[in-house]
């Protein structure tokens, strides 16, 4: 089998779940855990170890809202840090890392927005072969008041 062809079978044999909740800040308190945003779903995509990082990637579909658009999860091997990488037609890079604070670009269908993400929790359990990473981060707005704390639970599974 030709480098081509193998990266093109490798490209997406893998299955995707993301487990996602948001939870919104008010100024007086936090939402309770009914109130929570939660989405999960379910996706094909590939999985790479490459320089001490595991890249997780996949097709956006219409469910989230960012059909046409690719994204692709950087996870450090030591989980020290995670970034979030979208691109198409509404581009996103976000820089998680614990218990620092980094400004990020975010596009929406309405515009382009820089957000304030500190990481508040990395958990890396993969391998070449598969796994899961759980990570979580609080969003604020430029003016440093808190949006939400988001979990992202990634579970990624080599299909035979």
């Amino acid at each position: 089998m030709s480098k081509s062809t193998e990266k093109k079978v490798r490209n997406e044999d893998y299955i995707i779940r993301i487990k996602s909740s948001v939870q919104q800040f008010e100024h007086l308190g936090t939402a309770s855990e009914e109130e929570q945003d939660k989405i999960e779903l379910m996706t094909r995509g590939s999985l790479v170890k490459k320089g001490g990082s595991f890249y997780i990637s996949y097709k956006e579909t219409q469910t989230i809202g960012f059909e046409g658009c690719t994204t692709t999860i950087k996870v450090a091997e030591d989980g020290s840090r995670v970034a979030m990488l979208r691109f198409g037609r509404a581009n996103a890079q976000l820089l998680i890392e614990r218990g620092r604070r980094n400004l990020c670009h975010y596009e929406t269908e309405v515009g382009s927005l820089t957000l304030g993400v500190t990481g508040d929790g990395i958990e890396c359990g993969l391998t070449e072969k598969g796994g899961t990473v759980v990570f979580s981060y609080l969003l604020d707005a430029d003016d440093a008041s808190m949006i939400s704390r988001n979990t992202l639970e990634m579970t990624v599974q080599h299909v035979n």
